[in-house]
């Protein structure tokens, strides 16, 4: 099984072209993104609506469809869930399965490494973890409903 992982530091300097490709080619993507202003940032806005923009065009195709997807973000304080919104309502969009938690699938810090301390951030993101990849082998046929 491929899982395209994106995250903020995979964004900076990418093509985007390459990156939808990677996309069409995953089975899973997990989203990442840490807050800074109660929302994604630019770049995984563009690189969402560019794909949406490619898949669209592409429609008869069912470039996204049926695939697995996940988002998580981490956050000083506010706005966490609102990122995590922007990131799952592209899922909903592309007709992808969203795998969920125990908790929203957020983790809260200030400075880098700090989330670390957050036990429940770590636990929620474990659970999200196994349930996607439980996701994954259900979508491969690997285990019954």
């Amino acid at each position: 099984m491929l899982l395209l992982e994106l995250s903020g530091s995979f964004l900076i300097g990418a093509g985007y072209n390459e990156t939808i490709e990677k996309m069409t080619q995953a089975d899973g993507i997990l989203l990442g993104f840490p807050v800074y202003t109660a929302n994604i940032s630019a770049n995984m806005q563009v690189l969402l609506e560019r794909a949406s923009v490619v898949t669209d065009m592409n429609r008869r195709d069912n470039l996204l469809q049926h695939k697995a997807g996940a988002a998580v973000t981490a956050a000083r304080r506010g706005g966490a869930l609102h990122t995590l919104d922007a990131m799952n309502h592209f899922f909903m969009l592309q007709g992808m399965y969203i795998a969920g938690s125990s908790y929203w699938p957020m983790a809260y810090g200030q400075m880098p490494g700090d989330v670390t301390n957050d036990e429940e951030g770590l636990v929620t993101m474990k659970h999200l973890g196994q349930n996607m990849a439980y996701l994954l082998k259900c979508l491969k046929g690997g285990t019954d409903l």
